[in-house]
């Protein structure tokens, strides 16, 4: 079914002339600022780190300069070196008199070992659980906190797709070593990272800020915009949803997404499908034959007809887990964050996404997507038309849950 092709050809990237360019920026800016109701900052320094060598060093250096504050919080914490070198790097601030608070997912840092957290208890650390299983209505257990942040004195913040485990360790060079992006961000936006933070501490620990929470100023970092965009796992339509509904409408020339898990409703596939029939290059990047949830691989891939159909370019990655969250738009806008294209991100979790509106950054991305593109293998329609009766059986079979993967 699948081929290998380059990258598409003759979608544009940003122009050169600042003129359009900030034209561009400008109006996308208010749209997602008066429609979300989020005001977007400027003077922030935006630096895109990708898979866990340079994600997990910059994370841990930046823990290791801590003189004040430690905020942390992730949905995976789980086993290995790498978790350990986190346990040991918080407890050591800790020690040193810095306020360190961590916050895990009750089911996602469920399988964390019992030795960290009775590591991290012992120097200090704050540990705080969203919403365990076993105390929980089931009903509240399918709403989760999928975001990934550390701020470090209140002054740079981390946020992305990366987990605290193994499987994100090296550098997608094999099965072992998933690709993945994070952010490093310095400047006003950090608040706004640190409010996600604080949003989800505030329902899990009665000290919401103490002393030691000085409230700095940001001064100018770099050139980005960025709007920061927070998912809440409650009922109806979400600021996440309204996000990607106005990136995808917003599109003029190309719209690149990849995304871990793709498993959209029909509403946002028949999106993605007009965005791709009034002439806009579309191209989504998926995980191919390594991927940690099959099921969640079969309800996206009911939808690939449909997708194909309408002139959406479909790529599977293949050396590794494709775990990134990443959408780029027109050369000039790029979603960074926690955020997978799933009825459980859009409808479900909590989630925290950058809209960076920044030509130099989502040129880096746009290089980056084209480096991953050219070991990934293209969805061909005539045999993807063909595929087995089998293969349809398996999609058919979880459609029934989909909006739960």
């Amino acid at each position: 079914m699948p081929d290998r092709e380059p990258p598409l050809g003759g979608a544009t990237t940003a122009t050169t002339d600042s003129g359009p360019t900030d034209e561009r920026i400008r109006r996308i800016r208010r749209r997602l600022e008066r429609l979300i109701g989020v005001a977007a900052t400027e003077g922030n320094a935006v630096l895109p780190l990708r898979n866990g060598d340079e994600i997990f060093a910059a994370m841990l250096a930046a823990i290791d300069s801590a003189r004040h504050t430690v905020d942390m919080m992730t949905f995976v914490y789980w086993r290995g070196d790498i978790a350990r070198r986190f346990a040991v790097a918080l407890s050591d601030r800790a020690r040193a008199g810095v306020r360190v608070r961590l916050l895990l997912d009750g089911f996602g840092s469920r399988v964390i070992e019992r030795d960290l957290l009775d590591r991290m208890s012992a120097a200090g650390v704050e540990v705080a659980w969203f919403r365990k299983p076993l105390s929980l209505s089931p009903l509240k257990q399918n709403h989760r906190c999928h975001r990934k942040v550390l701020v470090v004195d209140e002054q740079t913040a981390f946020t992305g797709g990366v987990g605290i485990a193994e499987e994100w360790c090296g550098d997608a060079r094999n099965p072992d070593e998933w690709r993945d992006t994070h952010v490093e961000v310095r400047g006003p936006a950090v608040d706004g990272i640190a409010a996600a933070f604080a949003q989800n501490w505030a329902e899990c620990h009665l000290e919401l800020f103490d002393e030691r929470d000085r409230f700095v100023s940001h001064r100018p970092s770099g050139n980005a915009i960025v709007q920061v965009v927070r998912g809440s796992a409650s009922f109806g339509w979400q600021d996440m949803q309204t996000l990607m509904r106005v990136i995808l409408e917003s599109a003029e020339e190309r719209l690149r997404l990849a995304t871990a898990y793709f498993a959209p409703d029909t509403y946002f596939v028949d999106l993605l499908c007009a965005t791709a029939r009034r002439g806009v290059a579309v191209e989504i990047l998926l995980p191919g034959p390594h991927t940690d949830k099959r099921v969640c691989q079969l309800a996206g891939q009911h939808h690939y007809e449909a997708l194909i159909a309408s002139g959406v370019r479909i790529h599977q990655y293949q050396p590794t887990m494709m775990h990134a969250k990443v959408i780029t738009m027109d050369g000039v806008v790029s979603l960074i964050g926690s955020t997978n294209f799933n009825r459980r991100s859009l409808d479900h979790d909590e989630e925290v996404m950058l809209a960076v509106m920044d030509a130099e950054l989502t040129a880096t991305l746009d290089a980056h997507y084209d480096e991953d593109l050219a070991v990934s293998e293209l969805i061909r329609p005539g045999r993807w038309k063909r595929r087995s009766l089998l293969q349809r059986a398996r999609e058919t079979a979880v459609l029934p849950i989909r909006r739960y993967l």
